[in-house]
């Protein structure tokens, strides 16, 4: 059991392995393909100039399989975890789909951009809610100005978002939490490293991630089987 105390501040890092128990694929490892290609061959700015029909196919498909996942008991946990901890409690994802937020949890970052949001690639507009799927005969569709309108995502190669929030947030915490990560995307992988020393560094999933050495315990099993039962907060 994770226990917390009144003066704890919480640093949770979610991956693609609490998603993916929610039947969202991880499209990582093997098999990790769409259409014979590699994640990376899609979601980059190079392919975006390319090829956005191929690109918006992909997130269509994306938005599809999203729409049907539900927030399992981990997603749940968490909310819980916010809700008694509130502000003490710094929920970050790499993960774009909304599952934490369908579960409950009001204070997100996704830190890689979230899935059903879009905006322009040429002007300064903010990012507006959008669960379309834009598959032909659907045209890629525009912004005001003429610009093109892509997924809210970080691609390969871009800057991941609210990274002064994040720093700030792990400088600040006492405990950190990783939960189905695969210690292998940076920068999100190098935030225990940060922390160690700190913080207590704890991991919780099914298999060992890459930097397993970074955390002083880890919790082997599934996020929606362990974490309900994981924290006591006094």
């Amino acid at each position: 059991m994770i226990r917390i105390s009144p003066t704890d501040r919480v640093f949770i890092l979610t991956g693609a392995g609490i998603s993916a128990e929610s039947g969202i694929p991880t499209f990582r490892g093997v098999g990790g393909l769409w259409r014979n290609r590699r994640v990376e061959e899609v979601a980059s700015a190079e392919a975006w100039q390319r090829d956005p029909r191929m690109v918006w196919d992909f997130y269509s498909m994306r938005r599809r399989v999203a729409t049907t996942a539900k927030p399992n008991p981990g997603h749940e946990a968490l909310a819980r975890l916010e809700q008694s901890l509130q502000d003490r409690l710094f929920l970050c994802t790499q993960n774009v789909d909304d599952l934490h937020e369908q579960a409950g949890s009001v204070r997100v970052v996704h830190m890689h951009g979230e899935l059903f949001k879009s905006r322009c690639d040429r002007c300064d507009r903010a990012p507006f809610d959008d669960s379309a799927a834009y598959e032909p005969p659907r045209p890629i569709p525009r912004c005001h100005c003429g610009g093109k309108i892509r997924p809210h995502i970080c691609w390969f190669g871009e800057i991941p978002y609210d990274l002064d929030k994040i720093a700030t947030a792990l400088d600040d915490c006492t405990v950190f939490i990783a939960i189905g990560t695969s210690g292998l995307v940076q920068p999100a992988a190098s935030f225990v490293a940060r922390v160690r020393g700190a913080a207590r560094t704890i991991y919780v999933g099914p298999e060992e991630p890459a930097n397993t050495f970074a955390f002083t315990d880890c919790y082997w099993g599934k996020a929606g089987e362990l974490l309900p039962n994981l924290f006591h907060s006094a």
